[in-house]
């Protein structure tokens, strides 16, 4: 019998879940046990976890949780713990690609004998994920990117209001097609350009589908990926748009997409939206900030030579702008692979993602 715990998020206004109700019951048909943490944050109400049979309790008491359990999350955990980790964890660790804090989190599990299980490295036999939030990080990327412009012309000078989570996304997108109707007419009728780096992918094209929705013209979404990019950078085309979107996959080191230097000179360029959020990784193309904003503080002003103001959003945790939805399409497509846990030793994907982490901490090994 596979045992799964689904811990409570302790990341600020983080709202999904990685295994919801609906998945819950699939496994609990199937024989799976799960104990679920109450969580005043999630989406998802408690009782419709106990409703479906999971059994609930207190924020926390995965540290107690037998050894044989998976502990399951989606974010990283709670901050300023350095206590051995014993559990096999299945979560974003954010620790793989060298982020700032990576060899102590591993440690951690090297010195408890645990084990991560990264969702962002559950790969299947052609190398594509598995299960992925990257749809709808490009989706609400691109609605903040433009609410942010909108904001710029109805509101100058003034500070972004903070952002709480929008029930659907037909909520959010006549939300932000209202704003974006009264600042276009402020702004002599021009509509702002938004340009998406790395189009072609889930979240390039969930950036794409919410610019469309909204009411911004094809001839207005620029969309870049691979075939415009692979002469590598710096791109002046990205100061010309008023919103730049970057959804890329970074992992290997590229030129910057432009230096701080080129944002002296003329552009138009006033958001910048860093879905993929590299922030902490020593390859980051955006050069021209070092902090993640938070949906209560979802944008930070870039210092520059130019007049014109310039923003960038770099929230690591978008999806959850949309929270059930986004949750609910995760956890559909996790399902398969969560299921092969029945048979682990035998799952490709479960056993390539065990490799990884037994890499990673030689790699950690090396550098303390």
């Amino acid at each position: 019998m596979v045992y799964l715990w689904l811990r409570a998020e302790t990341k600020a206004m983080e709202h999904r879940a990685a295994l919801t109700p609906s998945t819950c019951k699939t496994l609990l048909d199937r024989g799976f046990k799960i104990t679920v943490e109450r969580s005043p944050e999630r989406i998802f109400d408690d009782e419709e976890y106990a409703k479906v049979g999971c059994h609930m309790v207190p924020i926390g008491e995965w540290r107690k949780a037998p050894k044989e359990a998976y502990i399951v999350g989606l974010k990283e955990l709670p901050e300023g713990e350095t206590d051995p980790l014993h559990h096999t964890h299945i979560f974003f660790a954010h620790c793989f690609k060298n982020q700032g804090g990576w060899t102590e989190i591993l440690s951690r599990f090297d010195e408890g004998q645990g084990t991560i299980l990264d969702l962002e490295f559950l790969n299947d036999a052609q190398g594509r994920r598995v299960a992925a939030f990257g749809y709808h990080a490009g989706f609400a990327g691109a609605a903040i990117g433009v609410d942010d412009w909108c904001h710029q012309k109805l509101n100058p000078g003034q500070v972004l209001p903070p952002y709480t989570p929008f029930p659907n996304e037909a909520k959010l997108i006549n939300h932000i097609k209202e704003r974006l109707d009264r600042a276009v007419a402020l702004n002599n009728g021009d509509i702002p350009e938004v340009m998406v780096m790395g189009a072609l992918g889930r979240c390039g094209k969930g950036a794409c589908d919410f610019a469309r929705a909204v009411g911004i013209p094809e001839e207005k979404i620029i969309k870049w990926d691979m075939a415009e990019t692979k002469a590598g950078g710096p791109f002046p085309r990205i100061l010309q748009a008023e919103i730049f979107v970057n959804c890329i996959y970074l992992n290997q080191p590229i030129p910057p997409f432009f230096t701080p230097a080129m944002l002296d000179g003329d552009r138009k360029l006033s958001i910048i939206v860093d879905v993929s959020c590299d922030t902490t990784n020593p390859h980051n193309p955006i050069p021209v900030y070092s902090i993640n904003t938070t949906f209560d503080k979802a944008v930070v002003k870039v210092e520059t030579k130019n007049p014109l103001p310039l923003e960038v959003c770099s929230i690591d945790h978008l999806p959850t702008l949309l929270p059930r939805e986004s949750s609910e399409a995760f956890s559909r497509d996790l399902l398969p692979t969560i299921i092969d846990l029945e048979k682990r030793e035998e799952s490709n994907v479960w056993g390539g993602a065990e490799a990884l982490f037994r890499e990673k901490v030689q790699a950690m090994r090396s550098v303390r």
